[in-house]
């Protein structure tokens, strides 16, 4: 049959970008924010409270910076095989708090590591396409649900 197409049960891999989140960056100025106000409100005597209290909001610009200047990431998920920036990765484990997606993998120096994807940097269809992704690249666990 010339004209014939054979069908695969293959999916294609999912190819995802990771890249900072501008919400993470405003919630840690925020949360800078509120510590130095509530150690500026607090009983603390103004001369513990005033230097702690910039302390606290600096910290927080400092980790909206950093988190802003870190580079994006590739992800492919191409059945069991996965990858992050070209290098290979292994177990992955994908956990959802909300609108949260969080992917925690070993890296190739057998590091635990995570890359977690905000709202606003993930979309509707980034979120089915690695949920789908990940479910297939996890094997099944041998787990026995009767005693023996």
């Amino acid at each position: 049959m010339p004209n014939s197409t054979v069908s695969s049960n293959r999916s294609a891999p999912c190819r995802l970008e990771w890249r900072p989140s501008r919400l993470l960056a405003a919630a840690l100025i925020l949360l800078g924010l509120a510590a130095a106000l509530s150690l500026w409100l607090s009983e603390c005597p103004r001369a513990v409270a005033g230097p702690l209290a910039v302390a606290a909001l600096a910290w927080g610009v400092y980790s909206a910076w950093r988190e802003l200047r870190r580079p994006p990431q590739r992800l492919i998920v191409a059945g069991e095989r996965a990858s992050l920036d070209e290098w290979p990765i292994t177990g992955l484990r994908l956990q959802w708090r909300g609108w949260l997606a969080r992917l925690d993998f070993t890296g190739p120096d057998g590091r635990e590591r995570r890359l977690l994807w905000w709202p606003d940097r993930l979309d509707a269809r980034g979120r089915r396409e690695l949920r789908l992704a990940v479910a297939v690249s996890v094997p099944a666990r041998d787990v026995r649900s009767m005693a023996p």
